[in-house]
């Protein structure tokens, strides 16, 4: 029987999966996300569903350690989620996701996901490649209170078309920014849009940017 990890905090709706699935699969659950790798590596499920919002943890931070990770990318991850939106979608996607369900969760469509999933092993990977690595920079831009500005900033993770970075100022969605390479002479990279915001806190925000336009080069090619 195939082994099938789910992954949310909402114990009742774990308690659903069960019920509707432990017919088929062998349902090994938990609502402890910082658990779910430790589960995953030990007992190697044939697929995980995991939920995008639990207290304290980000799911898309457990997708992406899924999708990279040697010993699990290879697993599908199945984003179950209240989070609604093409662009949600397409970020979980971009992230490794191998389909994306909006809850409440339309089973029939789950159960034929998984069927397919399961019989085939296929697994979509990341449409680029996404490596951990800190890059300094320098971004200029306009912040969401109109104001002009300079930041110096680290990189968390590169692609080739774009990075996640982290700083203490607030920028609008959408936004653009000039893109400075600090560790290779302060040269011009060229300008990338904010696709996504997140803050952990009241002080930090997290960005992920998409280049639109290259002048210079970048460090993955």
């Amino acid at each position: 029987m195939a082994k099938l990890l789910v992954v949310d905090d909402d114990g009742a709706l774990r308690r659903l999966i069960r019920l509707e699935l432990e017919d088929t699969y062998e349902i090994i659950d938990t609502g402890e996300p910082e658990q779910g790798l430790a589960i995953a590596l030990e007992r190697r499920p044939n697929a995980i569903l995991l939920d995008l919002r639990m207290p304290k943890y980000s799911g898309y931070e457990l997708l992406q350690t899924f999708t990279s990770f040697s010993p699990t990318q290879t697993i599908p991850v199945v984003v179950v989620s209240g989070e609604s939106g093409e662009y949600t979608k397409e970020h979980c996607k971009q992230l490794g996701a191998t389909a994306y369900f909006e809850k409440p969760i339309d089973f029939e469509a789950l159960r034929k996901c998984l069927q397919e999933i399961v019989k085939s092993r296929r697994h979509t990977p990341r449409s680029e490649v996404r490596v951990r690595l800190r890059v300094s920079l320098k971004l200029r831009g306009i912040d969401s209170q109109e104001t002009q500005f300079e930041e110096d900033t680290i990189t968390e993770d590169v692609s080739i078309s774009g990075f996640l970075f982290g700083c203490n100022r607030k920028l609008a969605t959408d936004s653009v920014v000039e893109v400075f390479l600090k560790s290779y002479g302060g040269s011009r990279v060229g300008t990338a849009r904010i696709m996504h915001a997140r803050s952990t806190d009241a002080v930090l925000w997290h960005y992920g940017c998409r280049f639109i336009e290259k002048t210079g080069s970048w460090v993955l090619h």
